[in-house]
């Protein structure tokens, strides 16, 4: 079985997003792909959703035993 993780900031800087990316990876999560939550006011988004998948272990929630 598939887990999904999604990450939420409003620090939407290139800094922060490869942080967090780097992070997630490290701990064995693959990156799928980002969102962005849009201001009206403003052309830069005023958050991000980074989302991460990875086959559930057994004795995980969601895995095979």
């Amino acid at each position: 079985m598939v887990q999904w993780k999604v990450v939420e900031t409003s620090s939407v800087t290139d800094e922060s997003l490869e942080a967090i990316v780097n992070d997630w990876t490290q701990q064995g999560w693959t990156f799928e792909g980002m969102q962005f939550a849009m201001r009206e006011s403003s052309k830069r988004p005023a958050m991000a959703f980074v989302l991460f998948t990875r086959r559930a272990a057994s004795g995980e929630p969601g895995g095979d035993g």
